[in-house]
């Protein structure tokens, strides 16, 4: 019986964060077993042209770091945003958010050659919490009970707790960069004067991704409570 509860939560998560975190919990309990090395994983640009390692571009964002409280940090802000995202402005385009990861993904990994980061998974969520706080710019957030702020800073209150953690910012910034990019293209250049929409979904991401109909058990998380946790707590004003 708890076995059947445990996959039927774990089923009703929706398929692209779904995949995208059990990759990751799974590629961090490959190296805690000592089953493969973070040296296998991380982003070089020389094993990937010269001994053609492509694994690399992808497995550098699937490794968070040993377990411990930073990965936990990281495993629970990816899970929440991830699922608001696909469940809220997201829902019904599942092939518009795999295009979303794509294009975030490639963008991240250009600006990584510049600034010479070997994993870019924090970076990653980052990009993930800024699209999700610009989308919903009315919640009030809570962070360990100590802040109160409207979404649109999380990403920024995120970075100055990773200053305090004594982290490299460029992470958060690259990743704030990314997100900014992807919103002003998708969300904001469109409906300017003589704007258009740039960014557009390529017919074979629909053609696999959109053609399921919605389960009409589906019991998505609540958008408008993207907290659960004392550091990212929120209710939406007026509500």
């Amino acid at each position: 019986m708890a076995y059947q509860t445990v996959r039927q939560e774990y089923m009703q998560i929706p398929i692209v964060t779904r995949a995208y975190t059990t990759a990751c919990v799974l590629t961090t309990a490959a190296v805690q077993l000592e089953l493969i090395t973070p040296f296998q994983l991380y982003f070089n640009p020389e094993l990937i042209c010269r001994q053609y390692q492509v694994y690399r571009i992808i497995t550098n964002f699937l490794f968070f770091g040993p377990v411990g409280f930073n990965f936990l940090f990281n495993m629970i802000f990816l899970y929440r945003y991830c699922r608001m995202l696909e469940e809220g402005s997201f829902r019904g385009r599942t092939a518009d958010f795999v295009f979303m990861f794509l294009f975030g993904g490639v963008l991240m990994t250009l600006f990584g050659l510049f600034v010479n980061l070997v994993f870019l998974g924090q970076a990653f969520t980052i990009m993930l919490v800024y699209i999700w706080s610009r989308r919903n710019p009315y919640v009030r957030m809570n962070f360990f009970g100590l802040l109160n702020f409207q979404a649109p800073f999380l990403p920024w209150v995120l970075m100055g707790f990773s200053l305090l953690l004594g982290n490299s910012i460029i992470v958060d910034l690259l990743g704030i960069a990314v997100g900014h990019i992807y919103f002003f293209l998708e969300d904001i250049f469109p409906n300017q004067p003589g704007g258009s929409k740039l960014l557009k979904t390529p017919s074979f991401l629909k053609a696999i991704f959109d053609s399921r109909e919605d389960d009409p058990n589906y019991n998505p998380l609540p958008e408008e409570r993207p907290g659960g946790f004392a550091w990212g707590e929120g209710q939406r004003l007026g509500g």
